[in-house]
């Protein structure tokens, strides 16, 4: 078990690309049409790409 499996989605600060689509209901293509068009910041960390929480809830809330 990875430590993040013990972490309540809601307590996590960011997300993978697939934990994203599932945390917003949005698909892969559309997460990454906007990550492509600049609505939605990304960050490549240790190989991963991930998104903030905080990023995901502008988007849901459209303030981006």
């Amino acid at each position: 078990m990875r430590p993040t499996d013990t972490i309540r989605p809601e307590e996590r600060i960011a997300y993978t690309l697939d934990e994203a689509c599932l945390v917003i209901g949005l698909g892969r293509n559309s997460i990454y049409n906007l990550i492509n068009e600049g609505t939605l910041p990304s960050r490549k960390v240790a190989g991963r790409r991930l998104i903030l929480r905080e990023d995901l809830l502008a988007i849901a809330r459209g303030a981006k």
